[in-house]
């Protein structure tokens, strides 16, 4: 168990943190939800001890030990990959390094065997005459080829880093796991490994993560950093989505009684607990749903984003016609071959192994770079609105908001005042003299925020999408993703959000060296699809 008792915390004037009371328990998954900079990834840290809170503790059951998920990707540079790996066990690795300094010894003493026979029993007890194997075996699961478990950390693909340190955080079957965002840079199948992995996972998990559909898929409860406050809540994030949503409506509707907003909760945990149980992944949510009592429902207080894309005019019947496009890097073909048409009501997620070709090719659709070969053609009666994976370009003059926004004012409109700007920036959340603001000190998550506002403002029939969840918080990537289902135009996109791409797209385009693979099916099916499983194998070899 790991309770934290009164925690203050607290930047100056700012405080992140006031009087927060919690008690995480043993077979729970904890999925921590919040606004950007709402303290999400300094609560872990808490946790772990790496930051001291102003005032309060952290208590954890004695003899329990904690592993964290590390960030710095640095910091074992001078360790192999498999080392890193057991470093994370560090009693173990402990116990190792004494044993192996012992028989080293050329004076070996009566001391040091009895010394060397208590090491033993320990060694043993944990597990260490079958580490390196272990450790092996779970770093091949989590996507590291063994011809990379004797490589120093410093000599690593960056893209592999991540997957040895969360494989170091997982080694030996800690009492409590802190992950801080663990599903980046990690690809499709072990993301799903990791789901199934923490699913089943008999210990505490206490989770960061902007994906949706990962905390959805291993989470008991939510965990949500609001307003210097921390609450727990039964449920994974959808759950506690929908129910606060619904529990919003209640304490609006003035005219329906307490009895009738019981029963229609109940009747929502309900059929909740019942698809959540056809998962086979779902037993401890299931419990969990079962023990919730009504009362702990509450309204969310956070706001949503107002993401609306209105079309001037329909597509007409041509939209885009692509002809053997081709875009080579200096190690090899990004793309090849790619030839499609683009048809009305098509929503299509595009992918690929690598993101580089996925970002040249929206970029080649929108007109800022070229092809090595081939051609493409929209049609005349096409508005497009382009959210790139990069805005730096748009961001080099530093501007108040409102002027920049004034930049990007389609040239039919011309009533154009503070009303009307302040317009599109009140619809994602800029209030006040927020707008004044220059852009010189955006976050991410804003310049995001600001970039939507642009292509709200052009009034678009097509919406071309680059990786648009990255820097939102959970509630803009709910609330873009709600609007592009909504959309009545044309969405050509790619995403690493899985639920994004499953609730959005309804066809497929794969592009890979060999050419493409083009499906009308959802993201679910073409996953589990084993022809064109067979196919992406074949465009890949």
């Amino acid at each position: 168990m790991i309770a934290v008792n009164n925690i203050t915390l607290a930047y100056g004037k700012r405080v992140l943190f006031d009087e927060v009371n919690l008690k995480f328990t043993k077979g729970n998954c904890y999925g921590v939800i919040g606004a950007n900079g709402a303290g999400k990834s300094t609560f872990l840290k808490i946790l772990s001890g790496e930051i001291d809170p102003n005032k309060g503790t952290v208590d954890i059951t004695p003899g329990e030990r904690m592993a964290v998920l590390k960030q710095n990707h640095f910091e074992f540079d001078n360790y192999t990959v498999l080392e890193t790996v057991l470093i994370g066990y560090k009693k173990l690795w402990e116990v190792m390094k004494e044993r192996e300094a012992i028989y080293a010894k050329d004076d070996f003493s009566e001391a040091d065997g009895m010394r060397a026979g208590e090491l033993e029993a320990e060694f043993g007890e944990m597990g260490g005459y079958t580490a390196d194997s272990d450790a092996g075996t779970l770093l091949g699961e989590v996507g590291v080829p063994d011809e990379f478990h004797a490589t120093l950390m410093k000599d690593l693909p960056g893209n592999l880093k991540l997957r040895v340190l969360l494989a170091q955080a997982l080694y030996g079957n800690p009492d409590i796991l802190l992950l801080d965002e663990p599903t980046n840079d990690l690809d499709v199948t072990t993301i799903g490994w990791l789901e199934n992995f923490l699913a089943d996972y008999e210990n505490i998990v206490i989770v960061v993560s902007h994906d949706r559909h990962f905390l959805d898929a291993v989470c008991t409860h939510s965990v949500d950093v609001d307003r210097q406050k921390i609450k727990i809540y039964t449920g994974n994030y959808s759950f506690w989505y929908e129910s606060s949503q619904l529990a919003a409506r209640q304490m609006s509707d003035k005219n329906k009684k307490t009895e009738e907003k019981r029963r229609e909760l109940m009747d929502f945990i309900a059929r909740f607990s019942a698809n959540a149980s056809k998962s086979k992944q779902a037993t401890s949510r299931k419990k969990a749903l079962e023990k919730l009592v009504i009362e702990d429902i509450q309204p969310s207080s956070r706001k949503y984003p107002g993401i609306i894309f209105k079309q001037d005019r329909e597509v007409g019947n041509q939209i885009l016609n692509v002809n053997g496009l081709t875009k080579q890097a200096d190690d090899g073909p990004l793309f090849s071959g790619a030839t499609f048409s683009v048809s009305k009501n098509d929503k299509i997620a595009f992918l690929s192994r690598d993101h580089r070709a996925l970002t040249s090719f929206f970029d080649i659709i929108n007109g800022d770079a070229k092809p090595d070969t081939g051609t493409l053609e929209w049609g005349t009666t096409i508005t497009k609105a382009y959210l790139p994976n990069d805005n730096t370009a748009f961001f080099k003059n530093n501007l108040p908001l409102l002027d920049w926004l004034r930049q990007f004012v389609p040239a039919n409109v011309t009533d154009v005042d503070e009303d009307f700007l302040r317009g599109f920036f009140g619809k994602m959340l800029f209030s006040g003299d927020e707008v004044r603001k220059n852009t010189s000190v955006l976050s991410g998550g804003e310049k995001v925020r600001c970039m939507i506002s642009r292509m709200m403002l052009q009034n678009p029939n097509v919406v071309i999408l680059d990786e648009p969840t990255n820097h939102l918080d959970l509630e803009s990537i709910t609330s873009f993703n709600d609007s592009m289902i909504d959309f009545k135009g044309v969405v050509l996109f790619t995403t690493h959000d899985h639920q994004f791409m499953q609730t959005v797209a309804n066809r497929i385009i794969e592009l890979t060296p060999k050419g493409i693979i083009d499906r009308l099916m959802t993201y679910d099916e073409y996953l589990e699809d084993a022809r064109v499983a067979a196919l992406r194998a074949e465009m890949y070899a």
